[in-house]
């Protein structure tokens, strides 16, 4: 999928929510497919597992780019962090009901890595957010799975869906939460060389300015 015949940079993701996140921001982009194996290595912290996952994950596309395109290659990758557990992508109501009995009526965080990688090297930035679930009913728990919203989601929830009637409250980036934090994909953007606001519409908002004539009294 690309969403501009001449895109800026190329996003490893197939995640939706990152294609509409980027758009909002007005990126041009091309998905490249990038299958990283997301096993979680033995003793890893929760921010390093994240990092790696974004890094391979633009590394991968990034090899795979034809001969001569220097254009960028952006990675993400979203975890959800109980105390130092990982709650990945529930596959099966089991693992669904399960991940909403750890969250229910408690704080946890959210992690989302960003990676860029550009002809000039590679760049990472992490957001971190804390979310605060309500208590939550076993079988509200059942009806949400039944939607089939979570079942892609880390952490088994999605804040830009049914998922926000759970939010009692939230400490930090929505939109590293949905998956693809702007503040950190904009900086890095930006370091490598991308305008995010064109300069023509920045001079054509500034207001000519007025010279006061002197009269004569």
């Amino acid at each position: 999928m690309m969403s501009d015949a001449d895109p800026q940079i190329y996003l490893a993701s197939r995640s939706p929510r990152r294609r509409e996140l980027l758009t909002q921001i007005g990126v041009r982009f091309a998905v490249v497919e990038a299958e990283v194996d997301e096993t979680r290595h033995p003793g890893e912290h929760p921010e390093d597992y994240v990092l790696r996952v974004a890094l391979e994950k633009a590394r991968q596309a990034y090899a795979a780019l034809p001969p001569g395109d220097a254009r960028p290659v952006l990675g993400a990758d979203t975890t959800v962090v109980v105390g130092e557990h990982i709650l990945g992508k529930p596959a099966t109501l089991e693992d669904c009901l399960a991940m909403m009995q750890a969250l229910s009526g408690r704080s946890h965080r959210v992690l989302t890595a960003v990676a860029l990688i550009a002809p000039d090297g590679e760049r990472t930035d992490l957001s971190e957010s804390r979310v605060t679930f309500r208590s939550l009913t076993q079988d509200e728990c059942l009806r949400y799975w039944l939607t089939g919203e979570p079942q892609d989601k880390a952490g088994g929830y999605g804040i830009q869906g049914l998922g926000a009637l759970f939010i009692a409250g939230l400490n930090g980036s929505y939109s590293g939460v949905m998956g693809l934090p702007l503040f950190e994909t904009g900086r890095l953007l930006g370091q490598a060389g991308i305008e995010l606001i064109p300069n023509t519409a920045v001079r054509a908002s500034v207001p000519t300015a007025q010279v006061p004539t002197e009269t004569t009294p």
